[in-house]
């Protein structure tokens, strides 16, 4: 039997416990497979210990929409558009503001 992909991350990880990439694409796995508690676990840890990894903020807000908590996904986006704007990621910060924009009910 195959190791699973959700294995090999979580075997990447003990070597590289600090990676954001790897956490990135472990809360992106648990998502896929409807883990939603640990999905949210690791985007959690991605914005408070590594704060400027930029795609984490859209999936996280996300996130939080589907679990209706809409203040904290309008906080992810606030957060994250800064940050995009810092790093001068136009792309991030243009999918930023429109679910912002959409979530807060402004029009384009």
């Amino acid at each position: 039997m195959s190791e699973s992909r959700l294995e090999k991350l979580l075997d990447f990880l003990r070597n590289e416990p600090n990676d954001e990439f790897l956490l990135y694409a472990l809360a992106t796995e648990y998502l896929r497979l409807n883990d939603t508690e640990k999905a949210l676990l690791y985007y959690e840890k991605l914005v408070n210990e590594h704060a400027d990894y930029v795609g984490t903020y859209y999936h996280l807000g996300k996130l939080y929409e589907a679990l209706q908590r809409k203040d904290d996904a309008i906080k992810t986006y606030e957060q994250g558009m800064k940050i995009a704007q810092n790093k001068r990621d136009n792309h991030a910060l243009a999918e930023l503001r429109a679910v912002y924009g959409e979530l807060v009910g402004e029009d384009d």
